[in-house]
């Protein structure tokens, strides 16, 4: 029996994965002449061609597409077989590796995370926050398990992987009491030309805000803008002007920051999804995450179900 070489494999995987034989080598750290010896190697060894050129790059020839297939099945049940490893094997703690935006909000990132730390699934929890498309990358290096974050996963997003909606929730404004006893009542009318503290323009949530001050003929005076919602949080509670925040995490925001809210809106709707390499969920950890979200129960968010 003649028995195939993984190796000679995973470089004809990472020369289609990279779009060229320069760049798989670029990330395989050896020559350009390596890497196709042992794409020809492979190639004698199936009796069968599997690459052509087209342009400056390459093309799958039909036996190309079948084999590729089939090394991108072989690659994915390897890593599966490396994160059920890392994760913990059963009688040992679950490990999840989770990056969280930035924009998501951290009473949201709380209440969706402690099914993970509660009972049967205990996990041990790796968090890390950074902007969005710097956790999508490193969810394709396989350095997370999950991204947890305010937009799915879209075209332009060359990462393998798959969307799962969480939850959402309309907005809150709130702001100090003593700000708020200047600006007076008439809400939502009396934001037109009150201070206000928002997302960055870049953001869903900041589009959606902006829709809804031109749907309601509302002027506010932007006196910050924040790319972490931590930071907004900080200013509003100083008294710098109103800030936003999930309706479902209101009350935890009153409690703890002396603050009120002036008024509500379900036209602002703030979605939160899980991003995964899985289409169908796996690990405990994210399974209880997904399921208490989507149940709509504590510690989850009140949920339209999703893809």
């Amino acid at each position: 029996m003649t028995w195939l070489n993984y190796h000679h494999l995973l470089y004809f995987h990472t020369v289609v994965r990279e779009g060229g034989v320069s760049a798989a080598a670029r990330v395989l750290h050896v020559a350009q002449p390596t890497v196709s010896a042992q794409i020809k190697t492979l190639e004698d060894q199936l009796g069968e061609k599997l690459l052509m050129r087209e342009g400056r790059g390459v093309a799958l020839t039909e036996t190309g597409r079948t084999v590729y297939a089939y090394a991108d099945e072989i690659f994915s049940l390897g890593r599966e077989m490396m994160d059920t490893l890392r994760n913990g094997l059963p009688g040992q703690v679950s490990r999840l590796r989770v990056g969280i935006a930035d924009v998501v909000p951290k009473l949201v990132a709380r209440r969706l995370l402690l099914p993970a730390l509660s009972p049967p699934v205990e996990a041990q929890l790796l968090c890390r926050e950074d902007r969005h498309e710097r956790l999508l990358a490193d969810l394709a290096a396989h350095e997370l398990d999950l991204v947890i974050t305010d937009h799915p996963l879209g075209p332009a997003d060359r990462v393998k992987a798959f969307n799962h909606q969480l939850g959402e929730s309309g907005v809150s404004f709130l702001a100090t009491h003593a700000l708020a006893a200047r600006l007076g009542g008439g809400f939502p009318k009396a934001l037109s030309g009150a201070p206000l503290i928002l997302p960055l323009e870049a953001s869903g949530l900041r589009r959606s805000l902006e829709a809804f001050f031109e749907t309601e003929a509302l002027s506010p005076r932007v006196v910050a803008e924040c790319e972490d919602s931590a930071l907004a949080k900080v200013l509003g509670e100083a008294g710098v002007g109103i800030y936003c925040v999930p309706t479902i995490a209101e009350e935890a925001a009153v409690a703890a920051g002396g603050v009120e809210v002036l008024c509500r809106t379900e036209a602002v709707r703030e979605r939160y999804w899980a991003i995964s390499p899985e289409r169908r969920l796996k690990h405990p950890a994210v399974i209880a995450i997904s399921r208490a979200a989507r149940g709509g129960r504590e510690p989850g968010l009140p949920v339209s179900a999703g893809p």
